[in-house]
């Protein structure tokens, strides 16, 4: 017994004190106290190896154990999301409704009551949001995209529950907006759990969110590759193996784990995709062009709203229940623009719609959604964007086939092919919404089709300078646009005026001023038509000073280097920057070479050309890429 720590001696002796067992004449056994000592001594051993076990898994190369733990966030994201569902069709059912169908929900209600209830969940919704601003960090954010590209992989308990809470009753009161944030959002809160209670440093950290990120995805649309290039391309915007193995493993894991939940179906159900042969792709050509022209308009439509809605000066449960009260008095004659539109996309890829009825359907819809997203209802739009898509390539695909009757395609093909190109417009994601329709209709009649349209409305989108459905992509975006900016500067767009410029017949006197009004170490020399001469050093002028004789008479002739580094105005950043690599001073002239006595036109400092390359390096775009 001599052998134990001071805790587990503690532990002696706490059991010393109150032994489980007395003997037969109601005294204390040594035996018996000794037996639970023991037991207490190989419990705490036990908990020690336990912990040490884990830590030698978390130290493992990095490849294996995040493989391991991708299994384990793959599962644990799917139950997330799949707890999310059961919690909306809870709440339908407590609403005497038939789960995962609002649009039947909606007509069933009276209408008084279908205006009463989205309001009255928007002031709930309300009030779990105010709720997630009090418990609010200021050190982290709630979103789980932030947390892997500019965090550190935290992503903040009890906010996410409140905000995921007030999602759900936005959601099962009929409100016009996606389930797939907050179940990505969970899937993302579970990693980060499991992440910091294994202690992952923040680097394996943002990977572990990034994996949980991928298994809500996947699970939210039985889509486990485009799940995988969501995050890849949308949030991590890199395809590095290290990354994309381990959320490739949690996406096919989440999905396979979802697959085994009673009752689960994919939230499509999409039909065989015709052929499509010749000159038939050239009406999706022009979907995609159509595409690409109006989601930069509805994301814009989204961002005013909540842009002038956030300026009223009304509590945040009174601006949501606003908001609810516009979808109930809009679905009183429009039922369809509760809930997020799966069972109006099921519907027109099944069943034949007449194009008023469609068009009068799409223009409600999405004024619900802008009353619901641009009030501050927690939510995602990328389900409300896959709505936009497919109703709007329905309508196409309608006129089409009015036009072309005999050839073209039918108008649910356009309808599956509008919903990627959509998204591809609004996410600048093409590869992810090529692959997630694709997975969604399994069938490779729909690839050319799609992606043309995709990448057509992709780049389409890209020049009408939209902001994009995540903020991360429009700063990724930005970033880029920036650095395609940087690597064409030239030297004139970095010149400065020169005000150390002397002429050849400058004294010392005047030169000696000229060094003291100005904090450098060489005057540049110009003749009598301006043209460049060469420099004079400080370190020359001052020796010269300190000699006994002295400086006498002479002039800035006397003192002149002609054999200087000079710039030129078309001269790029890497040119520039091996000059100054060769060069300690601050600053270089910059001359016009074409010239016959050619002219200073200013002076490059050292620092403007290093602050050009900051912002050109990849690796400064963010505050915390070190660690990246």
């Amino acid at each position: 017994m001599g052998s134990l720590t001071f805790r587990q001696s503690t532990w002696y002796h706490r059991a010393a004190e109150h032994p489980p067992d007395r003997n037969a004449d109601g005294s204390v056994g040594v035996p018996v106290v000794m037996n639970s000592a023991m037991c207490c001594t190989i419990m705490y051993d036990l908990h020690l190896r336990l912990r040490k076990i884990i830590r030698r898994a978390v130290v493992l190369p990095g490849s294996r154990v995040m493989l391991l733990w991708a299994v384990v966030v793959g599962v644990a994201g799917a139950f997330a999301t799949a707890a999310f569902r059961e919690g909306i069709d809870l709440l339908q059912r407590l609403s005497g409704a038939q789960p995962r169908n609002f649009v039947e929900m909606a007509r069933h209600l009276p209408w008084p009551l279908r205006i009463a209830l989205p309001a009255a969940g928007g002031i709930v919704a309300g009030a779990c949001l105010v709720i997630a601003q009090w418990r609010a960090s200021k050190q982290s954010s709630a979103d789980y995209m932030e947390a892997v590209t500019v965090g550190d992989g935290v992503v903040p308990v009890w906010q996410s529950v409140w905000r995921s809470i007030s999602s759900l009753f936005t959601i099962a009161s009929g409100g016009s907006i996606g389930r797939e944030g907050s179940m990505v959002q969970l899937a993302a809160l579970c990693a980060s759990v499991m992440g910091r209670w294994v202690r992952f440093d923040p680097a394996r950290l943002r990977l572990l969110v990034a994996c949980g990120a991928a298994a809500g995805i996947t699970s939210a649309y039985n889509a486990p590759i485009a799940g995988a290039f969501f995050v890849t391309e949308l949030v991590l915007g890199s395809m590095a193996m290290e990354s994309f193995g381990p959320i490739v493993v949690s996406s096919v894991v989440a999905n396979i784990t979802m697959r085994e939940f009673a009752g689960y179906r994919p939230p499509y159900e999409m039909r065989v995709f015709p052929v499509v042969t010749g000159v038939e792709v050239l009406p999706f050509v022009v979907l995609g062009l159509l595409c690409g022209v109006l989601a930069p308009q509805f994301l814009r439509l989204l961002a005013t709203s909540k842009r002038h809605i956030s300026k009223i000066k009304v509590p945040l449960p009174l601006k949501l229940g606003f908001g609810g009260l516009i979808v109930g008095v809009i679905s009183v004659w429009v039922p369809e623009v509760w809930g997020n539109g799966y069972e109006v996309v099921n519907s027109l890829l099944h069943q034949p719609w007449t194009w008023t009825t469609l068009f009068v359907v799409l223009v409600f819809k999405v004024i619900a959604t802008v009353a619901t997203a641009g009030t501050g209802s927690v939510g995602g739009v990328f389900t409300p964007t896959l709505f936009v898509g497919a109703v709007l390539g329905c309508l196409f695909g309608m006129a089409v086939h009015a036009m072309w009757p005999h050839e073209g395609s039918e108008p649910f093909a356009f309808a599956m092919v509008g919903m990627g190109a959509f998204l591809a417009a609004a996410t600048n994601a093409p590869l992810m919404a090529i692959l997630m329709i694709f997975e969604m209709t399994l069938s490779y009649q729909v690839v050319l089709p799609l992606m043309l349209s995709c990448v057509i409305a992709y780049f389409v989108a890209r020049n009408a300078e939209h902001t994009s459905m995540y903020e991360v992509t429009v700063r990724r975006n930005r970033q880029e646009k920036d650095r395609l900016r940087l690597a064409t500067t030239r030297m004139c767009e970095l010149v400065k005026p020169a005000a150390t410029i002397v002429p050849l017949s400058a004294t010392v006197a005047d030169m000696t001023r000229m060094f003291l009004e100005h904090p450098v170490k060489y005057l540049y020399v110009v003749d009598e038509q301006e043209g460049f001469c060469g420099v004079v050093a400080l370190q020359d002028l001052t020796s010269e000073l300190l000699t006994p004789t002295g400086a006498g008479r002479r002039t800035a002739a006397d003192y002149l280097r002609p054999e200087f580094h000079v710039l030129t105005p078309d001269m790029s950043l890497s040119q520039a920057l091996q000059l100054f690599l060769d060069f300690r001073g601050e600053r270089l002239p910059v001359i016009d070479p074409e010239s016959q006595s050619p002219p200073i036109l200013g002076v490059v400092y050292k620092t403007a050309l290093l602050d050009a390359y900051v912002r050109l390096s990849p690796t400064s775009a963010s505050p915390r890429s070190v660690e990246a």
